[in-house]
């Protein structure tokens, strides 16, 4: 029966991801580059992939009853004799880690445990004593503040490289749509596995992602009520531009807002970048243009039978004043997959 190893963690942000790795570097943690900064919460575990959705709802639940937090890392510490690693500790907000802790630990992702749990954050595993008291006395005065706003759950690949497969931040839950159900916005790099599963099914019909070539930064924005994918919202950031690339909505749930929290989070998380302009596509005359016109957007162009073919229409939005070099001026915009969000 198949199985996926999955771990929890709280990677860290930047900059204390990239102080982090810098320390790695240097006492040499053969690691580095497979597996990102973290703190962890649940070391690897074998789950099977029909009960993924069942470690997803527990990661999403232990999030939404914590709230954010800060973390002192340092000083150095190690778990020799007993075990040859070196790593950061936790003096400040360990109590909160090991909350968090309690509450992602638990079937699937519960398993028999070697040592008992210790909030720290790793720097090497495995090297030299000599090396690893050298590093001690070194980095004797490393401190770090750290505010955690999110927890994660990993997944290990080919080359035992792991990856995050879902993010759930802390205590952040919308109320909206009508009836007042809570709608629940994920932000990650890419979708989870009940995320995918549910964009296939909703491209069904319509048109599909538009990819961008080139390099950038990925986002998934993943809308869920009372634990169901209700809609997601892909795109990526790159060249001081932004591209809505897909905005699907569940089809029976059309018309509630979804689509219009979902744009919301995507123009927050561009402007949190410092994007300076926002680009799309809908079909013409569709429930999704009313919607980026509502925001703000503007038409560009009219793309005649750009898909099977129905009229589409080019819209931007300008988050801040263009420059006169705009170097993103020759990449192509998004395709909106939901025309009525």
């Amino acid at each position: 029966m198949p199985r996926a190893r999955l771990g929890v963690a709280i990677l860290l942000p930047a900059p204390a991801a990239g102080e982090v790795d810098g320390l790695r570097r240097g006492v040499g943690d053969p690691s580095l580059g497979r597996i990102p900064a973290h703190l962890t919460l649940v070391p690897p575990v074998n789950v099977r992939e029909e009960q993924l959705g069942d470690a997803l709802a527990v990661l999403r639940g232990a999030a939404a009853a914590a709230r954010p937090f800060t973390v002192g890392l340092g000083p150095p510490a190690t778990f020799l004799p007993d075990n040859p690693v070196l790593y950061l500790a936790v003096p400040v907000g360990a109590a909160r880690v090991r909350a968090l802790r309690d509450a992602v630990f638990r079937p699937p992702l519960e398993r028999a445990l070697t040592w008992p749990f210790v909030a720290h954050v790793t720097l090497a595993d495995g090297i030299e004593p000599d090396r690893l008291y050298a590093a001690l006395t070194a980095l004797d005065d490393y401190r770090a503040d750290v505010a955690v706003q999110a927890v994660h759950l990993l997944r290990e690949g080919p080359g035992r490289v792991w990856t995050p497969m879902a993010e759930a931040r802390l205590g952040q839950v919308a109320v909206v749509g009508r009836g007042g159900l809570p709608l629940e916005l994920a932000v990650t790099a890419g979708p989870d596995p009940e995320a995918a599963v549910f964009v296939q099914r909703q491209r069904a019909g319509a048109a599909g992602a538009d990819p961008e070539g080139g390099r950038g930064e990925d986002v998934a924005i993943t809308a869920r009520r009372q634990g169901e994918v209700v809609g997601v919202a892909r795109g990526v950031a790159r060249g001081g531009r932004a591209h809505l690339s897909e905005l699907v909505v569940a089809e029976a749930l059309r018309g509630q807002g979804i689509g219009a929290h979902l744009l919301a989070a995507f123009e927050s998380w561009a402007a949190q970048r410092g994007v300076a302009r926002l680009s799309a596509r809908a079909p013409a005359g569709s429930a999704a243009e009313a919607l980026y016109r509502g925001r703000g957007w503007v038409e560009e162009a009219r793309l005649a039978r750009w898909l099977a073919g129905q009229e589409f229409v080019q819209l931007r939005r300008d988050l801040a004043p263009p420059t006169l070099e705009d170097p993103g001026a020759d990449q192509a915009p998004a395709t909106t997959a939901d025309p009525r969000p």
